[in-house]
């Protein structure tokens, strides 16, 4: 079952992965008071059960808080891909140096975690699949010992050449995959995991979908 963009998100924060503050609103106005409060620009995000909900117009970003407002009211009710708009999550916007792609699911055949990075981030990752194939590096997580030290820093060596952020991915690697462990994942994505000016590396997008078996020890997302 796919989750919402905010609830694998907590789940991110839970695991120590490094995500920009976010509300959820349900209204013009709560969307205004949320901009409000974090002030400068904003990212109002449609949180709906879909994907491409930026094509469809349900990701906007915000000058300012009447913009917020404006764009919020528009989202909100929209039909995506057949499904209702009920929620927005509004979050600060982000100056953005680069993006990238870290992603780990179930491999149905071997029953075991598979990772899939890429520094072609911020695009659907079948697409780069397709058009780059060499653009991804893969790994199959032997279940009796998890995710290694040195694999996650393998992974995160191919998204970047400055060490300071290959630091922080090889951080942020082993922090996904003990997410998608702690949830009972079939599937987690951070995209785009992106880098800042300042150096920094964040995940600004996550998606995650929970193994139909593992719902009933997770009733808030059930």
């Amino acid at each position: 079952m796919d989750i919402h963009e905010y609830q694998a998100k907590e789940r991110f924060i839970a695991a120590g992965i490094p995500v920009p503050p976010g509300e959820v609103a349900t209204t013009a106005d709560e969307a205004e008071a949320i901009a409000s409060k974090y002030g400068g620009p904003v990212m109002v995000k449609a949180q709906v059960h879909a994907g491409g909900r930026g094509k469809a117009g349900g990701v906007k970003y915000c000058a300012d808080a009447s913009e917020a407002r404006e764009h919020a009211s528009n989202i909100l009710g929209m039909d995506i891909k057949g499904l209702t708009v009920e929620k927005v999550l509004v979050t600060p916007a982000e100056d953005i140096e680069s993006e990238a792609y870290v992603g780990v699911l179930v491999d149905r055949s071997t029953q075991s975690a598979t990772f899939m990075v890429s520094p072609e981030g911020g695009m659907d990752i079948e697409e780069v699949a397709e058009k780059q194939p060499e653009a991804i590096r893969r790994l199959a997580v032997d279940p009796r010992y998890g995710l290694l030290p040195h694999q996650a820093y393998w992974l995160a060596n191919f998204l970047y050449e400055d060490k300071a952020h290959v630091k922080q991915a090889t951080k942020i690697v082993s922090q996904l995959y003990d997410a998608f462990v702690d949830s009972g994942a079939s599937m987690t994505e951070i995209n785009p995991l992106i880098t800042t000016p300042e150096g920094e590396v964040k995940a600004i997008d996550a998606k995650m979908s929970i193994d139909g078996n593992e719902l009933f020890r997770r009733p808030e997302v059930a």
